[in-house]
């Protein structure tokens, strides 16, 4: 990958998708500009329909570093803003930027030096979440954690080489271009999608785990348990269609909802039935375990979280597990409907 000068590092083009995102927004470019990658560079900023003050501080942002396109995404979906970003921009590596992350000074001279090496068509490293308040940092610290998201493979820190995925990604624009972009009607889950055609077209995604990115969760427990339920309804959308493709961890936050839920149903039945207390407490067990698990990883694992932050941390994990299970298994029986396109394919 070189660029028309023959010798030059390969041109860069940035697609960062952004909807309501004034308070980190500003930190997400300002990391892309401070890159130290030597190639030229392009950064798209593709703004859908905000209700913040988001556009404002792109036009700033734009003011400022002349190698910013502003795009509108109407759609406002994540999908579409990325094939709108990819389509703007020209140059042959495409790194995908989220609003919520800031990127390491390395990050594109590593991974566009890991595509080179190892010939791959995408390469990512870790995700790395941080908090500000309270709340942000216990769900942070289960991001991080096998406890909270299942440890997926960008959440590793060691085991660097071929993936099943990778987060965000800098992509080869050619491996893009064939594998047909991003599917514009998934409204989740559509970077596991893309990864997965990558995969199966015979390409290579390499994860660098030294690459750490940090990333902002959701701040607040109703964005989060809404990200989660569709989240899970999405997957288990894809699993239908896919039934092979998805790893097993993502069948555990299902089985735990159904054993809390056949556990309770069985603790009612059992004590309507005037069975003896002793048989309605060992109905509860399951439920009863759960709650001393979460309660022991917060005591005895997040040591480094404040007293407040560990309080929060044994709402957060269960949020995480049960919206997600639950929306695995309603997406499971009722699939979501996949978005219409600009072509008229569902």
């Amino acid at each position: 990958m070189q660029s028309e000068r023959s010798g030059d590092a390969a041109g860069v083009s940035y697609v960062v998708p952004i909807l309501n995102e004034e308070r980190y927004i500003a930190a997400t470019v300002e990391s892309i500009v401070a890159q130290d990658y030597a190639g030229p560079r392009e950064i798209a900023l593709v703004l859908g329909p905000c209700t913040d003050a988001t556009p404002a501080v792109v036009a700033r942002l734009a003011q400022v570093h002349p190698e910013i396109v502003v795009i509108d995404n109407p759609a406002g979906r994540t999908p579409v803003a990325m094939n709108l970003g990819i389509e703007a921009t020209s140059h042959p590596v495409v790194v995908r930027v989220d609003a919520h992350a800031t990127l390491p000074a390395h990050y594109t001279s590593t991974l566009v030096g890991a595509l080179e090496e190892h010939d791959a068509v995408n390469a990512g490293g870790r995700m790395v979440a941080r908090g500000l308040s309270p709340f942000q940092r216990a769900v942070a610290w289960a991001y991080n954690s096998p406890f909270g998201l299942g440890g997926g493979s960008h959440h590793r820190t060691s085991g660097g080489g071929p993936a099943e995925t990778v987060y965000l990604g800098v992509f080869r624009r050619d491996a893009l271009d064939a594998a047909g972009g991003y599917d514009e009607s998934l409204a989740r889950a559509q970077d596991w999608d893309l990864n997965r055609r990558l995969r199966e077209a015979g390409g290579i995604l390499w994860f660098v785990p030294e690459i750490e990115v940090e990333y902002f969760p959701r701040s607040s427990w109703t964005a989060l348990a809404r990200q989660f339920w569709i989240t899970g309804r999405w997957r288990a959308t894809l699993t239908r269609e896919e039934p092979g493709a998805a790893p097993l961890r993502y069948f555990v936050p299902p089985a735990l909802v159904v054993g809390l839920v056949l556990s309770v149903i069985a603790a009612i039945g059992l004590g309507c039935a005037g069975a003896p207390l002793w048989a309605v407490l060992a109905a509860c067990g399951l439920p009863v375990l759960y709650a001393a698990g979460v309660s022991s990883i917060a005591a005895l694992r997040a040591r480094s979280l404040s007293v407040a932050e560990r309080a929060w941390l044994i709402v957060v994990l269960p949020t995480m597990h049960v919206a997600w299970g639950a929306g695995n298994l309603v997406g499971l029986l009722a699939p979501m409907r996949r978005v219409a396109t600009s072509d008229g394919d569902a």
